[in-house]
């Protein structure tokens, strides 16, 4: 933490609450989905735009035609995925529908095992499938509540698999561009998407009350780009793992903030069902951590050897 003045579990902690607003201001808009989504990523866009034509513009010449098309998919994928969890929202509650999208990183041990012949251990196993117990847990609950909470958790969690797959096709592109860059392209394709959407689905674009242009704003402002600008800044400082645990806490967050501004409750199915997932995500995140730690210290000594 020496080299800098500023507390990074502070700014990591604001981090996470901004993100916990998203699926507040999403409840209180009286705009479809798509409608929510699409300003979302329009206005981050647009607050972007100057910082990125004055700096980052000539490494635009940077991106090969296969980054291209590796960035059309991440953004076509982020958009469904915002539009999907969006929709979820108006069928199950924040804290079900949270804690579900918080289940990225088994989406994504499932998508390496996959696609990258990548190995875990019978640990990381054993905590998905802890993770996954607790989903079943909510979604049992959600049941007994009502069929359709049952399909927003169904949303959630496609809305999950996307926003994994939205990941995993833009980690390479990432490496090899500054991360304005990267972002501007991807959510400028997102927002070409979302525009695209709307325009099908005939969901109308204006107009709406005052109360919801500032809503798509603070949606754009506050999850979009402070608290992932935060959650970035802070990796200077602490480790990839510190701030994936940090992460898993906006379902708490957003489930305080749904029981003061909206007045929803946490049955108790949410609540154990909630605890079970992020336990189990915890672990598996904190399983990755020692693997990757034993292989680099693993290559070091094989870098030491090589050299005497």
């Amino acid at each position: 933490m020496s080299g800098t003045k500023v507390n990074p579990y502070a700014v990591l902690a604001i981090g996470v609450i901004s993100v916990s607003t998203s699926a507040i201001l999403v409840k209180v808009s009286t705009a479809p989905s798509g409608v929510i989504a699409f300003y979302r990523m329009f206005f981050s866009v647009l607050f972007m735009l100057p910082v990125f034509l004055i700096k980052y513009v000539p490494e635009l010449r940077l991106i090969t035609r296969r980054d291209w098309i590796f960035s059309f998919v991440a953004g076509v994928f982020l958009a469904f995925h915002f539009i999907l969890w969006f929709e979820s929202l108006n069928y199950t509650s924040v804290a079900s529908s949270t804690v579900l999208v918080t289940l990225q990183p088994l989406f994504a041990f499932i998508g390496t095992y996959f696609f990258f012949k990548e190995k875990f251990s019978w640990k990381a196993i054993l905590s998905g499938l802890v993770a996954v117990i607790g989903s079943v847990i909510i979604s049992w609950g959600d049941f007994k509540i009502s069929g359709s909470a049952l399909f927003g958790d169904f949303l959630a969690l496609i809305a999950c698999a996307l926003v994994t797959a939205y990941l995993m096709f833009g980690q390479s592109v990432r490496k090899r561009l500054s991360l304005i860059t990267y972002t501007f392209v991807v959510y400028s394709i997102s927002a070409i998407t979302l525009f695209i959407y709307v325009l099908i689905r005939q969901e109308p674009l204006v107009p709406y009350a005052a109360s919801d242009w500032v809503y798509f704003i603070l949606l754009a402002l506050v999850p979009n780009l402070l608290g992932h600008t935060l959650f970035n800044w802070s990796l200077k400082w602490l480790s990839t793992s510190t701030i994936s645990m940090a992460i898993l806490f906006e379902p708490v967050g957003a489930a305080i903030l749904a029981y003061y501004i909206l007045q929803e409750a946490v049955v108790w199915t949410q609540a154990l069902g909630g605890a079970i997932v992020i336990g189990g995500v915890s672990l598996f995140l904190l399983d990755e951590r020692r693997i990757r730690l034993k292989e680099m210290k693993k290559n070091m000594i094989g870098g030491v050897k090589d050299g005497n």
